[in-house]
């Protein structure tokens, strides 16, 4: 079963990385820039794993229909039919066809793909005109020691680096064996700024017990001074293969093997690009072990299960708790009952292992982080397919794909960006010809962005679109009834535009397989606030629209502040409470309707809680109000900033939050539950809902 589970987990990764090497390839085409064939055999080899992958989970279909696509993409790849956008047409219809067969495979009860009709228009493409031969044999020149070790592929590229009059050359040099897989990815991404790298190859000359050699063969039409001059730190040397102008051709015994290699079978079109096909002596034991060292270096990362690593993260939380319990236990202790050596040595030891517990999960919490790379490469493939479908043109930018949150809050976001770029495209680009009538590019611009700033990561989805009518969206909601015309008069331009996460609520006049502004947003503000998170909206009428998102990196192990309202304990996460301050009760104003206070020159409204969730408040706490002072916990998501008013500030602690049942799940303002140091059960704050919760000034019943 596990191994079925990553299967199907890398043949979802195959199938994306299939599909932003189309995008790529599309973007190029559409730039007028010169196709990088890198791309187009990266689209190849990830549909040849992807059919070995078919094979293992006995998937006839999908089987089939890699194997298919990968015919197609060799003869892209090899020249023989043109990439272009009836090509590229066909390929992107196949990543669909690709996913719907995968989710079969997944659930055996999902509707079943034909992939017929399909085939047979693929087959009809794959037949294409016959390719014109060369005359003559442009590679002559090159040695038939090198040229015997040269894949199909590879001696491809080479006639095309030489009809385009490129030079080519080769670049020798010798990596560590311990740091093969840096040393070589680093050389040739310094080639790449020179020219194509069409194959690298062993050099057995420069071959040692712990280090191994090996030839870059690179075409390109700079000088060979310029790219030795551009790699000198890497201790390479650069000689030309090729006779091209004044330069002079070398070829020392290292590009030659030790003993001439039987040239290869030709392989069929659908096999593997990997240059092995030669015959060779058995390894010595050094080179045995030079290539065990090899493979060990490419496997350096594991697959666990992310049930283990909450089982994990449990276990450290009830650690902690454990330490607190002893922590307290220690205090209450009575000088008799504990000597002072005694007491100072079990400190010095609780403090050690707190130590120990903040690495432990520091180190759990690492592992449980990940890029959202992943997501936004998700929302990169949907962007495209939206917009192909409407029949506009989209330009994504990304920025801060490295930026990184738990995998449980990763995961559950990519629901709500796919809503949220479906709305961007949908409703706020304008079709082409809608664009240049408005003196806009033709191609629409959506830019995703994401970046930490401490504990919080902040996302922004913009567009340059048509923009939000506050005012329609505010009649939108009269006429359907959401507020009455009173309310809607004494809306601001922002609250109006908040509107669009109203349940119900769509900018749409009829429904589209898409979206409309306003289409499935409150799902996507709930989900956000489940995880302790917020949303924002802005957008100007005419230039385009911004969607702000703000979470927490993690939710497994939070800091939280343990306070008390009217009789019933609650944890506001540390990672939303800016300051706790003190005011007396004459500072508090009413604005509007709604209580104040100025902190520091700067208006903060008040909610609180025990109002919010409707409690009775207790005798001491009725009698301080008018005689004392008022705790006040100042917490802030984004942009906002408000004071919660409490009865007690109980101190800070490590705390894990839980699921709550499904009577308090439907609560607002609660986020999950915890278990504190002294075992009471206490409920965990939703401050992204309580925010909210103070434009509106509604109560909620617990």
């Amino acid at each position: 079963m596990s191994n079925s589970l990553d299967s199907i987990s890398e043949a979802q990764e195959l199938i994306e990385a299939f599909s932003s090497r189309l995008i790529e390839v599309e973007g190029q085409l559409r730039d007028g820039d010169e196709l990088d064939p890198a791309l187009v055999d990266a689209a190849f080899r990830s549909i040849h794993t992807l059919k070995a992958g078919a094979r293992l989970l006995d998937a006839a279909k999908l089987e089939t229909l890699s194997h298919e696509i990968e015919t197609v993409l060799n003869e892209l790849r090899l020249g023989r039919l043109g990439v272009d956008e009836g090509s590229l047409g066909l390929l992107f219809e196949s990543t669909d066809l690709f996913e719907a067969l995968l989710r079969g495979v997944i659930d055996p009860a999902a509707p079943s793909v034909d992939i017929e009709p399909f085939l047979a228009r693929l087959k009809l493409f794959a037949q294409g005109p016959a390719p014109v031969a060369e005359p003559g044999d442009p590679l002559a020149w090159l040695d038939d020691s090198i040229r015997a070790v040269l894949t199909e592929f590879e001696e491809f590229r080479l006639r095309e680096n030489v009809r385009l009059g490129r030079r080519i050359c080769r670049v020798s040099s010798s990596f560590d064996l311990m740091a093969v897989d840096v040393g070589i990815s680093a050389l040739k991404d310094e080639l790449q700024r020179f020219g194509e790298v069409i194959t690298c190859l062993p050099n057995t000359e420069s071959t040692s017990d712990d280090h191994i050699g090996l030839d870059f063969v690179l075409g390109s039409a700079r000088p060979l001074a310029d790219i030795a001059a551009g790699i000198q730190e890497r201790e390479a040397k650069v000689e030309a293969l090729q006779p091209l102008g004044d330069e002079t051709v070398r070829e020392p015994a290292a590009a030659r093997p030790s003993a001439p290699a039987p040239a290869p079978a030709p392989a069929p079109p659908a096999q593997p690009t990997t240059p092995a096909p030669t015959e060779s002596p058995a390894p010595s034991p050094e080179q045995a072990k030079r290539e065990q060292l090899s493979v060990k270096s490419l496997s350096q990362t594991v697959r666990v299960d992310l049930g283990r690593l909450d089982h994990l993260m449990k276990l450290v939380g009830e650690l902690s708790l454990v330490h607190t319990n002893l922590d307290a236990g220690l205090e209450r202790m009575l000088p008799a009952q504990l000597s002072t050596d005694l007491r100072r040595e079990f400190r010095d030891q609780l403090r050690v292992m707190n130590r120990r517990l903040g690495l432990l999960q520091e180190a759990v919490l690492e592992v449980r982080m990940v890029p959202l790379g992943h997501v936004f490469g998700e929302l990169e493939r949907l962007a495209h397919k939206v917009a192909r479908k409407l029949g506009k043109e989209v330009r994504l930018d990304i920025s801060g794909e490295d930026t990184e949150l738990d995998k449980v809050i990763v995961d559950s976001l990519s629901r709500s960006m796919i809503h949220m770029i479906n709305n961007a495209i949908d409703h706020g680009i304008e079709t082409p010809e809608a664009r240049l009538a408005k003196g806009k590019p033709r191609a629409g611009r959506v830019s995703l962005a994401a970046h930490q700033r401490g504990n919080r990561v902040i996302i922004e989805l913009s567009d340059d679109g048509r923009g939000m009518d506050w005012q329609g969206i505010r009649e939108r909601a009269v006429q359907r009834g959401f507020i009455t015309r009173d309310e809607a008069d004494a809306l601001s331009p922002a609250q109006a535009l908040n509107l669009i996460f109203t349940a119900g609520f769509s900018t749409r006049n009829s429904a589209t397989t898409t979206a409309g502004w306003g289409v499935g947003m409150d799902a996507v503000k709930t989900n956000i606030a489940k995880h302790a998170g917020m949303i924002d909206v802005s957008s100007e009428l005419g230039v385009g629209s911004r969607l702000r998102v703000t979470l927490p990196t993690t939710l497994a192990i939070i800091q939280a502040l343990v306070i008390e309202a009217a009789g019933q304990t609650f944890c506001i996460p540390l990672n939303s409470v800016l300051e706790s301050i003190m005011i007396q009760p004459r500072e508090v104003q009413t604005i509007e309707g709604a209580e104040v206070v100025s902190v520091r020159g700067r208006t903060l409204p008040l909610l609180h809680l025990a109002r919010v969730f409707e409690l009775e408040p207790t005798v001491r706490k009725r009698q301080r109000d008018h005689h004392e002072h008022l705790y006040v916990v100042v917490v802030g998501l984004a942009e906002h900033r408000i004071g919660l008013v409490v009865d007690e500030l109980r101190g800070q602690q490590d705390v894990v939050s839980k699921p709550v049942g499904k009577a308090l799940a439907r609560v607002p303002g609660i986020s999950g539950a915890t278990e504190l140091g002294d075992n009471r059960t206490v409920l965990l704050l939703d401050v992204g809902t309580l925010v909210a919760e103070a434009v509106g000034g509604a109560a909620i019943s617990l």
